[in-house]
């Protein structure tokens, strides 16, 4: 007999954020599901076939309360007898839905705020007078009906959290959710184990067989082809593939040209040698030949991800394969946009930079829903080597959406230089293992120099090493300045077309961790 595990689902809102607080709960042992904003109690009442639902939380979202076509709850959700907690846009939509008072804030809120918390009870137990969150709102409750009560203020936002009386209903103007929220680990923990009485009776191990038969049920008997990188994700989706369909999959490794210095060659020595059906194409030549001229990143990303599809299609229509694997994630879906109320953050090649018109029956993805984090856990499990586990994550379009504005041959050829530098004097540091990414990019500004007492006048190099666990939120790392010394040094006295190197010091949020 199946075990039903613990759940809280997530209603989504389309917040960029909205896997993230799925992520989290799972981080606590107990599963989580995405549904619907607009999902009934019937609904969740079928749910509980499956899962034995604890809670509800209600995501963020981009839009306001007040625009016509801003996503509502199903008003039938409060009484479905569920702990329900609202974050940010979900915090604002329970007081409109309760008759409470939400409007414009006087000053907006976004980033780190200093909050006062008046009433540690419930989701807040345990907290401080005042706490580090991280907000992002535009509207503001301001006033409540007469059976809630207020948690906590900060200085623009009179009610920063709220409680109702009776029944388990919790807001949170801010988002717990993120890393730059000191407590929110905190916050979340009381609202699934002493708001929702949840037991911890799930585990990451649990969801490798339900992705193995989902590639076998999906694929069936026919033919596959799977993208292979050579990064964790790929490279994952590859093994579970393999374990699913055996012969049936041939690995396709494309080389656009736009890899890292000596990494197709890595790729292919450390593939062949796996029992899988390996082919490596050699397609610098077209891909530049459809870039020549493209300064856009959407626009580059998205030749990228069609000229990715036709590279495949020629390959399956070798082989006879029908189905196309990839191994896309979810941080790749959400800041593709891929949700109905979600902004659209960056096309990512393998998901919106997608072409319309595809030979392929179906595109299959069975690490569409795991963050970065989860991945390399399965990784392990999977007994995948260890260089592929600790790859630091590198983009699918690679040095092109790392070279800002139109690319040409000579600055592929800086930026890998660049790129080059940058990696071996991290990881010569030691702090290669701390770090979830770390690399140049090429600006397409300009700046007067010196070198050998004459004028010189070339490119500025940007690095950018941050800290993450997820990849939906991130900290720039504060790298030693001798390290930071020697990376300069050597750039601009090994490549003679850049004059200056500048260190990016931007979190994610407001930024994203690449450029591009």
């Amino acid at each position: 007999m199946q075990v039903k595990y613990d759940t809280i689902l997530v209603l989504d809102f389309g917040g960029q954020y909205c896997h993230l607080i799925g992520r989290r709960i799972r981080e606590n042992g107990v599963y989580s599901e995405i549904v619907a904003h607009d999902i009934s109690p019937e609904e969740v009442k079928a749910l509980g076939e499956k899962f034995n639902v604890k809670g509800l939380i209600l995501s963020g979202g981009p839009s306001s309360v007040y625009e016509p076509n801003a996503p509502k709850l199903n008003p039938r959700i409060l009484e479905v007898n569920l702990p329900i907690l609202g974050l940010c846009y979900g915090h604002q939509l329970l007081a409109q839905l309760t008759n409470g008072k939400v409007k414009p804030a006087a000053c907006k809120e976004y980033g780190i705020s200093q909050v006062a918390i008046d009433k540690p009870v419930g989701v807040l137990e345990g907290l401080d007078k005042e706490e580090k969150v991280w907000m992002s709102h535009g509207d503001t409750v301001y006033e409540l009906p007469a059976d809630f009560e207020e948690l906590a203020h900060t200085e623009n936002c009179p009610v920063a959290a709220f409680r109702h009386k009776q029944k388990p209903i919790y807001g949170l103007q801010w988002h717990p959710e993120v890393i730059h929220t000191t407590h929110g680990a905190a916050m979340l923990h009381n609202f699934i184990f002493e708001v929702c009485k949840c037991e911890a009776n799930w585990k990451v191990e649990d969801i490798i067989e339900k992705m193995v038969q989902e590639i076998k049920s999906e694929v069936g008997s026919a033919k596959a082809i799977i993208g292979l990188s050579g990064g964790i994700d790929s490279s994952v989706a590859t093994a579970l593939a393999a374990k699913a369909l055996g012969d049936q999959l041939t690995a396709v490794f494309v080389d656009h040209g736009f890899m890292r210095e000596g990494e197709p060659e890595a790729i292919h020595e450390t593939f062949s040698k796996l029992p899988i059906h390996f082919v490596m194409a050699n397609a610098q030549d077209r891909f530049m030949q459809k870039l020549v001229g493209v300064s856009d990143p959407e626009k580059k990303r998205k030749v990228i991800g069609e000229e990715f599809i036709r590279v495949f299609e020629e390959i399956a229509e070798k082989t006879g394969a029908q189905y196309l694997l990839q191994g896309t994630i979810y941080p790749d879906r959400i800041e593709s946009g891929i949700r109905k109320n979600s902004d659209v953050i960056k096309s990512h090649h393998n998901v919106a930079g997608l072409p319309t018109n595809i030979k392929f029956k179906k595109i299959v993805e069975p690490l569409r829903d795991l963050y970065k984090d989860e991945v390399r856990k399965v990784a392990v499990m999977l007994d995948l080597p260890k260089e592929l586990v600790n790859r630091q994550p590198f983009p699918g379009p690679g040095l092109a959406v790392r070279i800002i504005g139109a690319l040409t041959e000579g600055k592929v050829t800086v930026a890998k230089k660049a790129d080059a530098v940058v990696r071996q004097e991290i990881e010569k540091s030691g702090l290669a293992e701390t770090l979830w990414q770390y690399f140049a990019v090429l600006t397409d500004t300009k700046a007067t120099g010196v070198k050998g007492d004459s004028r010189a006048y070339g490119y500025v190099v940007a690095v950018r090493a941050a800290e993450s666990r997820e990849a939906m939120t991130a900290n720039f790392a504060q790298i030693p300045y001798p390290v930071l010394e020697r990376i300069s040094t050597r750039i601009t006295n090994e490549i003679p077309q850049v004059t200056r190197v500048v260190y990016d010091i931007t979190h994610k949020p407001p930024a994203t961790i690449e450029w591009e």
